[in-house]
């Protein structure tokens, strides 16, 4: 039974991360980008994914978003985009927009345009902020409700040269590996890098971890779960 259908438009790091855990909660999913290499990397995680020109509103009703209980907008840099496609959806009806936006500034057109649920990075910076300082491991955290979270984590230590499935992140720690980032470089780079907790610019998606997939000790995990299990995660194997 799907647990809703939704549509989630820009597919980076964070618009991704949002569909795949949506459709891990079993609901119907279509991920929308104007990127076809962002498609392709969302494809087998979600119901369907398309390569479209969001602003138009024909090939977003051709998708049949207006029949979507919620639209995601988490288009990035491009703010024009981001306030065509939320016109664009008002227009056609869609009944729940959330939408993030990127400085003050932004919240404020957003809100006097009407949209009632709107993203802050600032609130997930001052989040990852804290986090960083109560724990180096983390890099990156976005709180979602209920004490659920999106973190980017170090791998630690106790993992590192383990496969997935030895590794048990479901089962043992009820988490979700939503990706898994690694590092391109060197060996000595790799070395230089891991001194460094907050430097992974040069890691690189790689793909759709399996069981088999094994840990490097330079790799990073983007985790989903509560706040206590990621931390009993790290504690464990640090």
């Amino acid at each position: 039974m799907s647990e809703g259908r939704f549509a989630v438009i820009g597919m980076g790091r964070f618009g991704s991360a949002i569909a795949q855990r949506l459709a891990e909660k079993g609901a119907e999913v279509i991920a929308i980008d104007t990127d076809q290499e962002q498609v392709e990397l969302i494809r087998d995680r979600v119901t369907y994914a398309v390569a479209l020109d969001s602003t138009d509103k024909d090939a977003l009703l051709s998708q049949g978003i207006r029949d979507m209980d919620a639209v995601v907008v988490t288009i990035g840099e491009n703010f024009q985009a981001v306030l065509l496609t939320t016109f664009v959806l008002q227009e056609i009806g869609v009944r729940r927009i959330i939408v993030r936006a990127n400085g003050e500034t932004q919240i404020k057109i957003l809100e006097k345009m009407g949209v009632k649920e709107i993203l802050s990075p600032e609130q997930e910076v001052s989040n990852a902020v804290a986090e960083n300082l109560v724990n180096p491991h983390v890099l990156m955290s976005v709180r979602l409700p209920d004490d659920y979270g999106i973190i980017e984590v170090k791998a630690p230590v106790g993992i590192a040269g383990r496969t997935l499935a030895e590794i048990g992140l479901r089962e043992k720690y009820k988490l979700n590996l939503v990706t898994l980032l690694r590092w391109d470089g060197t060996e000595d780079n790799a070395a230089e890098m891991l001194s460094d907790s907050s430097s992974h610019s040069n890691h690189h998606i790689l793909g759709v971890p399996t069981g088999e997939t094994r840990i490097e000790a330079s790799d990073i995990l983007l985790l989903f779960g509560t706040s206590k299990s990621i931390q009993r995660f790290i504690e464990i194997n640090s």
